[in-house]
């Protein structure tokens, strides 16, 4: 598995990498609506997907070409995480802020990249816990 490392991410108009959407990890079903709610009290248009425990082994590119929707009802026994892709700059800004005003778990967030989108959602998920530990040691 090649690594990606940290990018910083500007604020802009510059679409990011992807298909436009959201893989959405580890979030219990009200944490889902609140996610959902999230999204649309702010007027974010945004297809969402949520992984289910099965879906570990999958790519991230073959999870992103799924219906929005897709495991909204599923079971996730998986780390809680949030992959966007294909959105600005600034609109992945405005969701990390607008997350944080929810009051919803802390989570791990990641943007697609060409790299990443041939990794499995398991292999994504380990690398997002490694670099956790790694910042909270700075």
């Amino acid at each position: 598995m090649k690594r990606s490392g940290f990018k910083k991410v500007g604020k802009s108009e510059k679409k990011m990498y992807g298909p436009t959407g959201a893989l959405v990890c580890g979030f219990g079903m009200e944490e889902r609506e609140r996610f959902m709610d999230m999204l649309e009290k702010k007027g974010i248009a945004l297809p969402v997907f949520f992984a289910a425990t099965d879906d570990g082994r999958m790519t991230l590119k073959s999870l992103f070409a799924k219906p929005a929707g897709t495991g909204i009802n599923e079971d996730s026994r998986m780390p809680r995480a949030v992959i966007l892709s294909g959105i600005t700059e600034n609109q992945l800004h405005d969701i990390l802020s607008i997350y944080r005003e929810t009051g919803l778990p802390q989570t791990m967030w990641a943007t697609l990249t060409p790299v990443s989108e041939n990794w499995t959602l398991f292999d994504l998920l380990a690398e997002l816990e490694k670099e956790a530990v790694a910042m909270k040691k700075r």
